[in-house]
């Protein structure tokens, strides 16, 4: 419910292109303001938590994104722009926190063998919030079949359901209060020095078999900015908010498949991972193909589209099959960790290092797409790039899947399951 209160309705705003404005260069430099304090705030998060444990950090975690959607609805209403920017550093602060904190819990509580559908259900409450916030929109703006903003009416619902993110947050079972079905203990937290902790992270960081999927962790998240601008370039205001609202339907259906498939535990390990993979690779260079013809075409007839105009589902379709490849790229990528993971400390420092990262690329995707002809063709140009280099090393990581595990996965043997975590 967190992730659905907090990150799912900052995607629903998000997903309307440009935070709802009438142009995305403004949102996405606030945007990029937050992903780079995330950089900062996820390598803080263990200290945090040492001091006022997981459940307080959930909580902390939760109260940036509320000051974000306010400066989102005075820029709409009153042209207002310095509160976009604050905003988004305080989202930024709150986020990291929040973001290393919702990934230990989503990977600690549940057990091994159900780890790819909690995974999944975890990440469908944030597509929920976008289902939510696009359905709002859509009956909002159902009427507006040109190009502009959204109604400020939408921010204020969004602002009051984050607001309550905080207290929803409180109602979280501590670790030891948690019941397995394993038997199995929860708990979550810090021994070691803090300082420590980020030298034993930065040390995983520089180890082969998380440098190779750099590239591949960059082509994945590289595109939330590439989307949701170019929806909001090229389409009407009641066309983004049907984007907002159909996107995370179809994504939620295929990130609980690919969960699915991935806990199929009586199919070999090997012939699981190599056909996520391949499947996704595929799937992903045929859509950045198809916007790369796309944008190509727009920056030279500079269309809006309504949905009853034609070329409207030419157009449309993709940005829905990349939304549905951004949550499937961010579901394999947690069954990555935990397949090169050798140790549960090992575990929540490989994801500390997946969100980092994760930030990091999508600091520099917002910031550049913040300049209007990165806006226009660049970035997909850059992220269809990506997407072709990043394939060769990270398949040299996930061919090994199962090479001697003869097909099952790591289980824990240990009667607790000690989580020291890193944010990222």
């Amino acid at each position: 419910m967190c992730s659905f209160a907090a990150p799912g309705l900052w995607g629903a705003m998000n997903s309307l292109g440009a935070g709802g404005a009438q142009e995305p260069y403004l949102v996405n430099t606030g945007n990029a303001v937050t992903f780079c304090l995330m950089i900062v705030s996820c390598w803080t998060t263990s200290s945090i938590i040492k001091y006022i444990g997981i459940k307080g950090a959930l909580v902390v975690g939760t109260i940036g994104f509320a000051p974000y959607s306010a400066g989102l609805y005075l820029n709409n209403r009153y042209g207002v722009e310095w509160l976009v920017v604050l905003g988004a550093a305080f989202c930024g602060i709150s986020a990291g926190i929040f973001w290393g904190s919702e990934a230990a819990i989503a990977i600690a509580y549940p057990e091994p063998h159900n780890r790819g559908r909690m995974v999944a259900y975890w990440l469908t409450w944030t597509r929920v919030g976008q289902i939510l916030g696009g359905a709002i929109n859509l009956g909002l703006n159902s009427d507006r079949s040109g190009a502009g903003k959204v109604s400020y009416k939408v921010y204020l619902i969004f602002i009051a359901l984050q607001a309550c993110g905080p207290f929803v947050a409180l109602l979280l079972n501590r670790p030891n209060k948690v019941q397995r079905s394993d038997g199995k203990p929860v708990e979550l937290t810090i021994d070691d020095n803090p300082w420590q902790e980020i030298k034993a992270t930065t040390k995983t960081f520089l180890t082969p078999k998380f440098l190779l999927l750099v590239l591949w962790i960059g082509q994945g998240v590289y595109s939330e900015s590439i989307f949701f601008t170019y929806i909001a370039l090229w389409f009407s205001v009641r066309a983004r908010a049907l984007g907002s609202f159909l996107s995370g339907i179809v994504a939620v259906v295929a990130g609980n498949l690919l969960g699915l498939w991935l806990d199929q535990n009586q199919i070999d390990l090997k012939k699981r991972a190599r056909w996520a993979f391949s499947v996704i690779m595929t799937l992903q260079g045929a859509w950045w193909l198809w916007l790369t013809i796309n944008v190509t075409e727009y920056r030279r007839t500079q269309p809006i589209f309504d949905w009853s105009d034609p070329g409207f589902g030419r157009g449309f379709g993709v940005f829905i099959f990349l939304v549905s490849g951004f949550q499937l790229n961010y579901n394999f990528a947690f069954f990555i960790i935990g397949q090169i993971s050798e140790s549960p400390k090992d575990t929540i420092r490989l994801s500390a290092l997946l969100r980092g990262t994760e930030s990091a690329w999508q600091a520099v995707s917002y910031g550049l797409n913040a300049i209007p002809i990165f806006a226009l063709v660049g970035g997909p140009y850059i992220n269809f790039g990506l997407w072709f280099v990043s394939i060769y090393p990270a398949w040299l990581v996930v061919r090994h899947f199962g090479a001697s595990s003869k097909g099952t996965e790591l289980e824990t043997t240990s009667q607790s399951e000690v989580v020291n975590v890193i944010k990222s």
